[in-house]
């Protein structure tokens, strides 16, 4: 494909200069713009996703009962639920520019800035004093972490990728478990130390390590410019506009799946610590069982990129969902350390596979030019819904004296959800040829 017809050049691949005769551009070219540093890509992605720590609910899940505690912010649990409730609403606005940005300047400036400015904004939130001001750095984390900077990881992977998307996003996830993993085992070992310290140290390594890395190493480039074999006609006629992808009931199908397993993920996450308390096992199990979450999740990641190459996505989306809910409806009767560990099982598997179809599916849906628009949106549901589930949360345990019925009422809705997904029909345009019940896979994959 050449750079004239290619509709995915980007201003990162304009930055390299138009004397392509140059022997230096040639250099560059063959090192950045090269199948294989996708690859690179994808490690780096993993890295942003990680880098939201600080600005989502299992980061913040860390310190919960340290901020409660620190008498400087004066905070309790049911306004400490709505701060976040605001904040995560307010950040999600953020998911809009983040995906414009980067279908406008491309992957490096937008990573290298959001991923300097968090690390600025967490720095700053390790000065805070009083209530007000450690709200405006909490929804500035949120818009900043869990909002933009999530819509630039996973959009890396998606604009890279076309033919082996379902391989890179299973390597992608692998990561990403992996390193949420080593930071759970971090956070244990920090747990006893005052959560400024080890925020500050969070901020360093976001504005000194990251920011300067991505800047150095993360390139534009989609793989279908540099595969012969890859038809333009079909790239073209495959690629949805916003609006078309807002208009189809898959788009909102899915959205509404993941979303409401982010909104599951982060109330129990926040709260986990209580909530285990409360079925009686100790402190330390909140640590075992992210740990262990983390371990199952890891051979979801791998299994459900590969079944994603062969199996419907609205059957695989629907087992993730049916596995929420039989972990929901089933933590009530959890009692003893096995008990514990089936339950994390059970929340592992589907969070595993959510992970992967929600990095998978706008691009293999929707394709790649206005995918970080697209996955702005999506983005901005997940957020939004992450932001209610621990002001349910909170707010039930106020008024009853315990997380269960908001846990039960969870899992009906994952159910009903699980139910209705598997029904609704993927997009497909007027003109074309395509199933309602099933998306063919990926050539080359």
């Amino acid at each position: 494909m050449s750079q004239e017809s290619n509709p995915y050049r980007s201003p990162d691949d304009e930055s390299m200069g138009s004397n392509s005769e140059s022997m230096s551009s040639l250099d560059e070219s063959s090192l950045f713009h090269s199948s294989s540093y996708g690859w690179v890509i994808v490690v780096l992605a993993a890295f942003a996703m990680l880098g939201t720590l600080p600005g989502r609910t299992h980061g913040l899940g860390m310190i919960t009962e340290r901020l409660l505690a620190d008498e400087s912010l004066h905070l309790d649990r049911q306004n400490f639920g709505y701060i976040n409730l605001w904040a995560t609403l307010i950040g999600a606005v953020f998911c809009i520019p983040a995906g414009w940005m980067l279908d406008r300047c491309g992957l490096r400036v937008t990573s290298s800035l959001t991923v300097g400015l968090l690390g600025l904004v967490v720095i700053a939130m390790t000065f805070s004093v009083g209530m007000v001001q450690f709200a405006i750095l909490i929804c500035l984390t949120r818009g900043l972490g869990q909002s933009a900077l999530s819509v630039v990881s996973i959009s890396m992977t998606g604009k890279w990728f076309r033919m082996g998307l379902p391989l890179a996003t299973g390597v992608y996830s692998l990561l990403v478990s992996l390193g949420f993993m080593a930071a759970f085992i971090w956070g244990r070992t920090q747990r006893d130390l005052d959560w400024r310290t080890q925020w500050l140290t969070l901020g360093g390594v976001l504005l000194c390590g990251l920011a300067p890395v991505f800047a150095l190493f993360v390139r534009s480039a989609p793989e279908g410019k540099l595969d012969p074999s890859a038809a333009d006609n079909s790239i073209d006629q495959n690629d949805f506009a916003l609006y078309e992808a807002l208009t189809t009931p898959a788009f909102w199908a899915f959205g509404i799946a993941t979303s409401l397993y982010g909104l599951v993920s982060s109330g129990v996450s926040l709260f986990n610590e209580s909530l285990l308390v409360e079925r009686g096992f100790p402190k330390t199990a909140f640590y075992d069982l992210g740990t262990m979450t983390t371990l199952v999740g890891l051979a979801s990641n791998l299994l459900t990129g590969f079944l994603a190459t062969q199996v419907r996505i609205n059957a695989l989306a629907a087992v993730a969902m049916s596995l929420l809910a039989t972990a929901l409806l089933g933590l009530p009767f959890v009692s003893t350390y096995p008990q514990l560990v089936t339950y994390a099982v059970a929340m592992g598997c589907a969070g595993g596979m959510v992970t992967v179809l929600f990095f998978t599916i706008w691009a293999q849906l929707f394709g790649r030019a206005q995918l970080g628009k697209i996955q702005g949106i999506a983005q901005m549901m997940t957020v939004v819904a992450s932001a209610v589930g621990p002001v349910v949360l909170a707010e039930v345990k106020v008024r009853t004296g315990s997380y269960l019925p908001a846990i039960v009422g969870l899992g009906v809705l994952a159910a009903a959800t699980a139910a209705a997904i598997a029904v609704i029909p993927n997009p497909c345009r007027a003109s074309e040829e395509i199933s309602n019940l099933e998306i063919e896979p990926v050539a080359g994959s």
